[in-house]
């Protein structure tokens, strides 16, 4: 007897539909085919178990599985569910009708209960798009895969469940929530706001303009600064995700199961802060079976690399492409996949191996030789890609004692996500740009018009710090969100004079 189950895999951020063929036939065996990765030949095992432990078994018959389609490889123990309703179903040990308008996904353990499974959110997408009314899975992902409208979702903690719902008719709960209540619910403010900073007034004016365009950023100071402080509290002033943002998001997360448990939507932007042993495969995404990196968990957030020179020089040379492109391709000899990796860059460096400037006040100090080769540990090509440079000074003993606390998170988030609106206007005709810093050639040429006075004072800077063309686009296009923050509609001179001055790694002699 043949029996047809659907179930689902996840390449890259998108899913496509596994149907799984069960045969039954007279003799003995149970032959597993369709590209199995270990884990799912590993399953009837665990299935043998689940079901002997609920009352059921599998037969002594000639079991055969086909995973169709048979070319595309399979891998985790996510199908575990699946098998095991296709084999009661061909061995006429449960009836199941419509058992096709069903997709099933699950983990068994050996007693039978269900364990969560990755990347339910994309196959629910895809779920839907191929017209299933139903899906069964685990009830620690359902509330992520109820996001998707008209998809009844079955959150399920035992496979018994499974069984007298199709056997018996017993009814399982549906899970249904409200994705726009769900998504503002969860628009908590985050724990780090500025209103903690002390002093540093013209970091927290840089960390504003790079929020408001979506530029990336690097603070160059001494230990104890302040950089790493300020950088957990930008995401604090960035504007909230869109429902569309959130989506991307939590497919992502999904993907790699990083969504919480009997949680929906992610509403919070993410801050992804790696460990500067990191690997170029882990900060990129990669491996025998490609997984997303951190550049792409931090895709619509901040992915922040602390101590920028510690990082191994290849793994910060592999961001280049990304970082232009806003997503990353992994090809492999059978496929290709690709994931969106739209983050704002924030990253923090000593000015020197001692850790502070060219300073005769300073504990340690280093000649500049010793300096210029720390910096060189991080490429000009990937300096280029960042288009604000702020070096950040120690707060002084006076700022620090006082009581009076900085301006609040809130406030700053009101005029970021202002400018973001008259950003979000400008390019409401294209699909791939929503604000300044993903603005390509053309449209710096056409929304960063100079006049005459500007043009002389960008040309007088780009030929004394000897700037390659794409820091000239830089400093247009901060010079574009400087703009947008005064809510002005042409460029003048003190914009493009203040976007300049955040290039202090072109500067000769900032070292001091």
């Amino acid at each position: 007897m043949l029996k047809k189950v659907f179930g689902s895999a996840v390449f890259g951020v998108e899913a496509t539909t596994i149907t799984v063929e069960v045969n039954v036939d007279s003799g003995i065996g149970y032959h597993l085919v369709g590209l199995p990765d270990n884990a799912i030949k590993e399953s009837n095992f665990r299935i043998a178990a689940a079901l002997q432990n609920n009352g059921y078994k599998i037969p002594g018959k000639k079991i055969i599985i086909n995973m169709s389609p048979a070319d595309l490889r399979k891998e985790g123990s996510a199908y575990d569910l699946t098998l095991a309703i296709g084999i009661l179903v061909a061995t006429n040990q449960i009836q199941a009708e419509n058992l096709e308008d069903f997709l099933i996904m699950g983990e068994l353990s050996l007693d039978g209960s269900l364990q969560p499974i990755r990347g339910a959110l994309p196959i629910a997408i895809k779920a839907k798009e191929e017209g299933y009314k139903s899906f069964i899975l685990p009830s620690q992902n359902a509330k992520e895969a109820a996001i998707v409208d008209d998809l009844q979702v079955f959150g399920v903690d035992n496979i018994k469940q499974v069984i007298q719902y199709f056997d018996k008719g017993e009814a399982l709960e549906q899970t249904i929530i409200d994705t726009k209540a769900e998504f503002e619910k969860n628009l908590d403010f985050p724990e780090f706001d500025f209103s903690d900073v002390k002093g540093q007034e013209s970091i927290k004016r840089c960390m504003e303009i790079a929020a408001a365009g979506g530029h990336n950023i690097i603070l160059i100071g001494p230990p104890g600064a302040g950089k790493t402080m300020l950088a957990k509290r930008l995401p604090s002033i960035l504007p909230p995700m869109t429902i569309h943002e959130a989506l991307e998001t939590t497919k992502i997360h999904s993907v790699v199961g990083r969504v919480k448990a009997n949680a929906g939507i992610m509403a919070q932007r993410p801050f992804r802060s790696p460990h500067h042993t990191i690997s170029n495969v882990a900060l990129v995404g990669g491996g025998s079976y490609p997984q997303p990196g951190e550049i792409s968990l931090s895709h619509n957030g901040v992915l922040f690399l602390d101590e920028l020179p510690e990082f191994k020089r290849e793994v910060l040379e592999v961001m280049r492409q990304p970082l232009e492109d806003r997503e990353v391709t992994i090809s492999r000899a059978k496929f290709t996949v690709t994931y969106p990796s739209s983050f704002m860059l924030v990253a923090s460096m000593n000015p020197s191996p001692s850790g502070y400037f060219n300073d005769p006040d300073a504990p340690v100090t280093s000649s500049p030789a010793e300096m210029q080769r720390y910096l060189s540990k991080v490429s000009g090509p990937l300096l280029d890609r960042i288009d604000i440079h702020i070096e950040v000074t120690p707060v002084p003993f006076e700022k620090l004692s006082e009581e009076q606390k900085g301006e609040a998170s809130v406030e700053i988030r009101k005029r970021v996500t202002k400018a973001r609106e008259l950003q979000t206007i400008r390019f409401e005709a294209s699909e791939t740009v929503h604000y300044n810093a993903q603005m390509n050639t053309k449209q710096i040429r056409k929304h960063c018009v100079l006049d005459e006075a500007s043009k002389a004072l960008l040309k007088t800077a780009m030929e004394r710090l000897n700037l390659s063309a794409r820091a000239y686009d830089r400093i247009l296009k901060v010079s574009r969100t400087i703009a947008d923050l005064e809510n002005q509609e042409k460029i003048n001179g003190s914009h493009i004079s203040e976007a300049i001055q955040y290039r202090s790694l072109d500067r000769e002699g900032w070292l001091g």
